[in-house]
């Protein structure tokens, strides 16, 4: 299953992850980079280290597994 995880910087300089289910493909950077300075901008995500500040990155991750049979 793919995820997309935007990623910031909180006021304490610690890095805030928040990851969405099932990213439309091709990943559109312009959109997403305007996604995250609403988000910012908005201050809707609450952050223990205090308020989303800065972006840091933006991914797409993809996770595999294959289960064994014992």
């Amino acid at each position: 299953m793919k995820k997309l995880e935007l990623k910031f910087q909180n006021e304490e300089d610690k890095t805030v992850t928040i990851t969405l289910d099932e990213p439309v493909e091709p990943a559109d950077p312009a959109l997403i980079n305007a996604a995250m300075d609403a988000i910012i901008a908005a201050n809707c995500f609450y952050s223990n280290g205090g308020d989303l500040v800065t972006k840091k990155e933006a991914r797409i991750v993809e996770r595999n597994v294959e289960e064994i049979q014992l």
